[in-house]
């Protein structure tokens, strides 16, 4: 199979999840909402298997959200902006590096935030208190090649056109609009063990709010998947889902982790997902998984090599 193409190098592992997770989607589901989509990596996936009629992609950073609108409708317009921006770099590319993050501070413009993602550090999105990108150019290479960008920009419209639409706003409008024959797939961001504000999202998870919200809708049928902890080595990010919420918890081996190994070090990322039990499918449940409200977890198998 041809690979999914991807023109949001977004930090993050649900690129490698998605084909897990497609697992878990039922063979007659109408609509896949992604209400924190970042770089669409899951609805991509689902648009290239055909496991939804619909696709709903959010986020609350709009321009974001207008990236997207733009890739799926106008694709050319935004590969010849992207190309004509990535050229412009070669003179002094950490300076006009400043130069397109200073402008997209000031105008939120869609592609240039595209060239900040495709040429920063990790392809990690950092944003300061003020709600203003800051993250550093990586210092040894330029982001994607306009003819490569052009091919993913050309080949994520071509998938999700016709089939999806595009809003900006809170995650609980997914949730609120969702109905039993969909699924509501959530990668929030989350508090890592020290606390600390997680700079890769420009808003805050309010914890309590978000397991409210979930309770309510998850009561009145609606399916989830959801990536919320994990784990690298002896190191845990973000607090467990807590068991009142019906949902299964499945530990996912997502490869290795890139700070470790910048590090010198050898250690395997392991992601939690927490699926609604309407979405596992007969001796799934038994045989790979283990409920959170168990003490002890299962990893699935064949999932680790």
């Amino acid at each position: 199979m041809a690979e999914i193409p991807h023109p949001i190098p977004y930090q993050g592992s649900k690129r490698r999840l998605a084909p897990i997770i497609l697992e878990y989607l039922p063979d007659d589901l109408e609509t896949l909402y992604e209400p924190f989509c970042g770089s669409a990596a899951v609805s991509l996936a689902v648009a290239r298997a055909k496991k939804a009629r619909r696709i709903e992609l959010n986020d609350s950073l709009e321009p974001l959200t207008k990236l997207w609108s733009n890739i799926i409708a106008s694709p050319e317009a935004v590969a010849d902006e992207y190309e004509k921006i990535w050229h412009a770099q070669h003179d002094d590319p950490r300076a006009y590096f400043d130069h397109v993050r200073d402008d997209f501070n000031r105008d939120r413009d869609p592609t240039k935030l595209l060239f900040l993602l495709a040429r920063c550090v990790k392809n990690s999105v950092r944003f300061n208190a003020a709600g203003e990108f800051n993250q550093s150019p990586d210092k040894r290479r330029v982001g994607t090649r306009p003819e490569r960008m052009r091919q993913n920009i050309l080949g994520a419209s071509q998938l999700l056109k016709g089939r999806s639409v595009v809003t900006c706003g809170d995650y609980v409008k997914a949730l609120e609009r969702a109905t039993r024959k969909d699924v509501v797939y959530m990668d929030p961001p989350y508090q890592g063990t020290s606390g600390a504000r997680d700079q890769r999202y420009h808003q805050q998870l309010d914890r309590e709010r978000f397991i409210s919200d979930l309770d309510r809708h998850i009561r009145r049928g609606v399916r989830v998947i959801i990536s919320f902890d994990g784990r690298s080595g002896d190191r845990t990010y973000g607090p467990e889902l807590p068991s009142s919420l019906g949902l299964t918890k499945i530990e996912v081996h997502a490869g290795r982790s890139s700070q470790a190994t910048l590090n010198g070090e050898e250690a395997n990322t392991f992601e939690s997902l927490y699926v609604s039990p309407k979405l596992l499918r007969g001796e799934q449940r038994h045989r790979n998984m283990r409920s959170i409200k168990e003490t002890s977890q299962q990893q699935l198998p064949g999932l680790t090599g």
